[in-house]
Order: structure tokens, then sequence, then C-alpha cells
């Protein structure tokens, strides 16, 4: 029988991306639910093209225009809200729940998919960036798989695949160093978002891109790495790729290293988390290793302070993760809006940290409190500066 996806996000980048390994294999999996949070006509576009039995439009402003959109196709049930986001994916009919909603919002119908027993294809980080222990707890309650869609994680688990039992020594995060890797500390005071998505090597979303560009992404993707694999945070390292062909790599303590090599290409993890432990073909472009050098560099955390406040949110753990999460995205927004230069960015998410109430202990109220304490603060900071 086919697999039944539910795909959270699928109007972005990740989502149209897994919507083309679907339509690749038309005899393994089919959409079942469609989600968005605004872009209700490049959804109804989705379900017009592949024929849900749900969509979801978050945004509740644009259901009815979404409704009247779809009145000719009955079959394709119309909801909307957050509640509606939560309860979708319980729905018994899904296998599988790929979970590709950008930052905090996803972590509200993960939680409620993971309590489903629905296996998780997780791309959204900002869920283990934010509630990692709650998270891994409840897939172990109840049973439930998480495999990641991240390039890197991804990566990182198909090394790992045949090792069981055998001691990581360290994990090998790439990235490509984004489009600012090669300019000064004065440089960066007057780059903007126009710059910023200028992404060198990957096609990905705004607000990642800009995540991309400040290294904030690659924190955010240690302290995903530290809960997915169960490394402490001081046994990852950042590597600068710039040709992001080694997505990531894992030594182990004999020093032996296993790397995944590829494209840039996302619908090869999204399809692996599909599929495993099968590999199904996929079309695109293969690796040609004559055609460019590999090199690796050392990030530079002071220029980029970013990713140095990661590492210090996920060494001091608690709600501090979600304190960076919350203001990150408010900065992000800020910055692509104007409203802060990108080395401010850092600046505002480092007061963040210093203000908002600290919580060793948080459980998910907690959580979204902090969320809302911290994005208030980063906001105020932001608007006085």
């Amino acid at each position: 029988m086919k697999q039944q996806i539910c795909i959270l996000g699928s109007t972005g980048s990740i989502g149209t991306q897994a919507l083309d390994v679907i339509s690749q294999h038309p005899d393994l999996y089919e959409a079942y639910a469609l989600t968005a949070n605004r872009r209700w006509k490049e959804l109804a576009a989705q379900a017009r093209r592949f024929h849900p039995a749900a969509v979801v439009i978050a945004d509740e402003t644009f259901y009815e225009p979404l409704v009247k959109e779809l009145a000719d196709i009955p079959d394709v049930k119309v909801y909307c809200g957050s509640k509606a986001l939560e309860e979708i994916v319980e729905s018994p009919s899904i296998d599988m729940v790929l979970t590709a909603m950008v930052g905090y919002a996803g972590l509200a119908p993960t939680i409620h998919a993971v309590k489903a027993k629905k296996k998780i294809c997780l791309a959204n980080k900002e869920t283990l960036v934010v509630a990692g222990e709650m998270i891994l707890q409840l897939a172990q309650q109840h049973h439930t798989p998480i495999l990641p869609v991240d390039s890197e994680h991804s990566a990182i688990f198909q090394s790992l695949v045949g090792e069981d039992g055998n001691e990581i020594e360290k994990i090998l995060l790439t990235c490509s160093g984004g489009p600012f890797r090669r300019f000064t500390h004065e440089q960066l005071k007057t780059v903007t978002a126009a710059d910023a998505l200028k992404h060198p090597t990957w096609d990905m979303g705004a607000k990642i891109t800009i995540d991309s560009a400040s290294l904030m992404n690659k924190g955010f993707e240690v302290i995903e790495a530290k809960w997915l694999f169960g490394v402490p945070a001081d046994k990852i390292q950042v590597l600068v790729h710039p040709q992001s062909i080694v997505h990531s790599a894992v030594q182990f303590r004999d020093g032996g290293v296993k790397a995944q090599l590829g494209v840039p290409d996302m619908r090869l993890p999204i399809q692996y988390a599909f599929s495993f432990p099968k590999r199904l073909h996929l079309n695109g472009d293969r690796l040609d290793l004559f055609r460019q050098p590999l090199e690796f560099f050392e990030p530079d955390v002071e220029k980029f302070k970013c990713l140095a406040m990661a590492y210090e949110a996920i060494n001091k753990g608690g709600n501090m993760p979600c304190i960076v999460n919350a203001a990150n995205e408010i900065v992000n927004a800020g910055f692509r809006r104007g409203l802060c230069s990108f080395l401010a960015m850092g600046d505002i998410i480092e007061q963040t940290m210093q203000q908002v109430a600290f919580d060793s202990n948080p459980d998910y109220e907690v959580y979204v409190q902090t969320d809302a304490e911290a994005r208030r603060v980063a906001q105020d900071i932001m608007n006085n500066q």
C-alpha cells in the first residue's frame, strides 16, 4: 500500500521538493494532507495537482478564499488555524509527517504527531532547538521514529548506518560559510538582506538563508545534532566547506571518518527519510569530484558571533536555546524588513539572553512563556536600538 504523507509546510522549499519526490514515486507515496501558513494560492495549486484528502491554511484570514478556490474539488477537505494543524497530523490514515514548517510554529504540531506515533521526517530544526529533551522523551515514550531531513543531519545519520554500538568520537558538521564568508567586520556593517539572500550553493527559503549567512543556522544544527545523536556539543565540530559537497561526517574512536557526499539537493535527504532503509532512484545531477576541489576552514566565531551564542545556549541548557531561537526569529524578520543591521542581530540576541528569565528545568508551558517573553524583549531592544 502507498505510504500516506502529511507535509507541514508544503508550499516552502522543503515541502515543494518533497512533493517532487512523491511525484517521482507515485506507486509508493501519496500526499494525504498539505498545509501552509499564508500561501493559500500555492496551496490550492498543490491540492489540484496532488488531490490530498485535506489541506490546512494556518492563517484563518485566507480560509474563505481557499474554500472558494477549491469548491469544485469537494473531495479535498479544507481546514484552518493552529488547532487544525495539530489535529490533522493525528489522522489514522497518515503514516508519516514531514515537519517542514519554519520556526517555533512547528513545535506544537510535531508534538501531536509524535504522540500519535507517526513516523517523523524532521526538517523543522527549531523543534529540537527549543525543546529537544522533551521531544526525545516523548518519542521514546510513544515509540515514534524521528528521521532527520536536514542535509547535514541526514549525512550523519547515513554515516552511522551499520555502526550500531560504535562510539562516536566527533561529529564533523559542515557549512558553506554563507555569502559573507570572506567579508571583513567593516564590510558586514553595511550588508543588506538582499545581499544575504544570495546563498552561494543552496536554494532555500528566506528565513533559513539569512540564518545561514549569520551562521545561526549552523548553531541550531549543533543543538539539533546533540539531541538526535546523543553527542555533547564539545564533540561537534563545525567546518566551513564552501563547495557544500561533503554534507557532514562522523569520526569514530579508531580515527576512522565516514562522510556522506552529494550535490546540494535537498530531495536526496527528503527521499532517504521517506524510504529508509531503502535507497530509491532519484532524478537529478550526479556528483563529479573531478570538477572541483574540496576545501575546509575553521569558522570565525568572533565575526559570526551567532554560532558562539548557540554553543553557549546548549551548554547553559534549560530554556536558553528557546530564548535564542525566539530572539533570532525576531531579528531575522527585522533584518529582512530593514529594521536592524546584520551585525545588530547578534547583539540583540545576546542582550535578550541576558534579560529573559532562565529556567533550568522547563516543561511545555515554560517553553511557551519563554518564547513569548523572549520575542517581546528582542522586539523592544530592536525598536530602541
